[in-house]
């Protein structure tokens, strides 16, 4: 619910009355003696459906652009008309549970920060992100994302090419980008800092930190988080829901691949700098790429049927560039997703070949196999195969690790080396049965405790009633 408090331009009233009077709306009429251009404000209840069609016809009745208008949260109405007026404008589609158009464009206004807050809280995810990397803690990983305040230029770009607002749009453009390019800034700079401290060894391998390697290459499911925190966070803030959490999932797509392209960098490894750094453009422009096209399909459009024709057209052409500039950025993505899918299949291969090898020797049985990637980042292909066999000492068959070679290699794109550990495996004697087992048991059971020799001095006490003497008494 919602109260409109509505400025009346001087020869406006009764035009606006009348509005409100056919659509049957209580309202509230107090006059305004502090200036000659404004006779009266009105004060009126509107549903939240209500709220943009209302406001239109009243600018279509004379109430002209610089008549300010107020739209406040209402929490409780008790009217009849009201409730009238309710079943008359909620419904369960989109498109009439939104927000008004009005209010649409304050809230992304209002999302992104003043330069300099939105300078500093960027440099401080972008830092404590790096951290966590390093650290390979989800948890503050996931703290760099809360005070992250990249929300409202992700969102407020799509708003204003919607509503026809190209000076929001514009803004938000620049802070996307100012975004960007200080998140791998500060990322680069304090791993740099961190690795000349030796805080973190120059010899760390960046594919052994679990936080770090899975942004250094990038798959197809990077592309779908990114799409799904553009919808999530048009619906949240066209519906009036609570943004913060969406602004998180937001930062999620942006923050920590930031900050692995800053890890990667300092390390001087530019190719796991790539992945990091496509990962990043490609989620900026997923997230715009989803929030235009989640607006329009909620309905929102520019105020004004002039300006209708043309705002569709741009509309068009942004989505249809960001469609082209994404799919170029997928088909990368879809080149390291496809080939982890060969190193997934090149193992489940492998396996089973050894395991058919194995099958002909009683004796040898597969204990493990693992698969080693080299370090051309982002697209790891395989490098070696360990394969763990285990056998009763003297019984290995000497011919075995040369058939586990040949058959494994034939499963490789490329020449992987193959190296077959051995490990004995010996059975313990089964324990002995019969009668002197049991004998040995029913001993067992009925062995009197050792009774445990005193310590410290000899005392003298009570025992019972009967004293305890010494000798001599």
């Amino acid at each position: 619910m919602r109260l409109v408090q509505l400025t009346v331009p001087t020869g406006s009233r009764e035009a606006i009355t009348g509005v409100l009077d056919d659509r049957e709306i209580d309202y509230v009429v107090t006059e305004e003696t502090s200036s000659r251009r404004y006779t009266a404000v009105i004060y009126f209840p509107l549903p939240k459906a209500a709220v943009e069609p209302v406001l239109d016809e009243l600018g279509e009745q004379g109430v002209p652009e610089d008549a300010y208008t107020v739209v406040l949260e209402a929490e409780t109405v008790i009217s009849r008309r009201f409730d009238r007026l309710k079943e008359a404008y909620e419904s369960d589609d989109v498109d009439e549970d939104r927000i008004a158009r009005q209010e649409l464009l304050s809230e992304a206004q209002s999302l992104t920060p003043t330069r300099s807050i939105y300078v500093a809280m960027t440099i401080i995810s972008a830092v404590v992100a790096t951290a966590g990397l390093f650290l390979d803690s989800p948890a503050v990983v996931v703290g760099s994302m809360v005070i992250a305040p990249l929300i409202g230029p992700a969102l407020g770009a799509s708003v204003g090419s919607v509503l026809n607002d190209e000076t929001l749009f514009r803004k938000s453009l620049v802070y996307q980008a100012l975004g960007v390019g200080l998140a791998i800034a500060a990322a680069t700079f304090f791993a740099l800092l961190v690795n000349v401290t030796n805080i973190v060894p120059s010899s760390l391998e960046l594919t052994e930190v679990g936080e770090i390697n899975e942004r250094l290459a990038p798959d197809l499911l990077a592309l779908a988080i990114a799409l799904g925190a553009g919808i999530a966070g048009m619906v949240s803030i066209s519906t009036g829901l609570a943004t913060a959490l969406v602004g998180v999932m937001i930062a999620a797509a942006l923050i920590p691949p930031a900050a692995a392209a800053g890890i990667a960098i300092a390390w001087g490894e530019p190719a796991a700098a790539l992945g990091a750094t496509t990962l990043v453009f490609v989620n900026v422009l997923s997230v715009n790429l989803a929030g235009l096209v989640t607006l329009w399909y909620a309905g929102y459009r520019p105020e004004g049927l002039w300006n209708l024709g043309p705002t569709e057209s741009r509309v068009r052409r942004r989505v249809i560039g960001l469609v082209v500039i994404v799919g170029i950025f997928a088909l990368f993505l879809g080149g390291i997703t496809y080939a982890s899918y060969q190193v997934s299949t090149f193992e489940q291969d492998a396996r089973e070949e050894v395991e058919a090898v194995l099958a002909e020797d009683d004796a040898a049985q597969l204990l493990d196999l693992s698969v080693e990637l080299d370090e051309s980042l982002p697209v790891r292909e395989p490098s070696r195969v360990i394969v763990t066999v285990g056998a009763p000492p003297g019984e290995v068959d000497p011919t075995l690790a040369a058939a586990i070679r040949e058959r494994v290699a034939e499963q490789a794109a490329s020449d992987v080396s193959v190296q077959v550990r051995y490990i004995a495996i010996a059975e313990a004697d089964p324990p002995a049965t019969g009668a002197d087992n049991e004998t040995n048991e029913t001993a067992e059971s009925v062995e009197p405790p050792v009774p445990r020799a005193p310590t410290g001095p000899p005392r003298i006490g009570v025992s019972g009633a009967r004293p305890v003497l010494g000798p001599g008494r």
